[in-house]
């Protein structure tokens, strides 16, 4: 079985000075949000084999956080450029190209392209809020057949749901 965790990055700022999108930090409900998704991970002795983040700061400091609270060391989050800026069928390409022996992985990135994938490889999802958590369960032996096969678990968090 497959996992695969879709993660849009916690609120962020709108109004902050960052020079750049790239540079926009969490905003104070981003700042509240990420550990509280990150405990409810957690509460479910999740196990990541990677985490994977998008290098914005939004999306690498929620996956910091996610990694703080799931004992996952920080080091070893894997900071992709292609998550940045990317379209639905980037991502999946990503997937598709993932190590067969990791069984959980984590994607923290942006939206409109994980809500897109999200879409595509579960219709029962729409709009990923920021701090969602799209999960999806797969009975594949390689991520290559992720799109194709059908999903066999779907599970759908976000910081508003009680």
């Amino acid at each position: 079985m497959k996992r695969l965790f879709l993660i849009r990055h916690a609120d962020s700022s709108k109004d902050d000075a960052a020079p750049t999108d790239r540079e926009r930090p969490l905003s104070e409900r981003g700042k509240r949000d990420a550990p509280k998704i990150g405990e409810r991970l957690a509460r479910r002795e999740l196990k990541p084999d990677l985490i994977l983040s998008s290098p914005a700061v939004r999306a690498l400091t929620t996956a910091k956080i996610i990694a703080g609270k799931l004992d996952y060391k920080r080091k070893h989050i894997v900071v992709d450029e292609r998550l940045y800026a990317a379209q639905a069928d980037d991502l999946l390409e990503i997937i598709h190209a993932l190590d067969a022996r990791l069984q959980c992985v984590m994607i923290v990135g942006h939206n409109p392209e994980l809500s897109e994938l999200a879409q595509r490889l579960c219709g029962e999802i729409g709009h990923l809020p920021t701090g969602a958590v799209a999960e999806f369960g797969f009975a594949a032996k390689s991520w290559s057949d992720i799109g194709t096969c059908p999903t066999a678990t779907v599970a759908f968090d976000y910081p508003k749901k009680s």
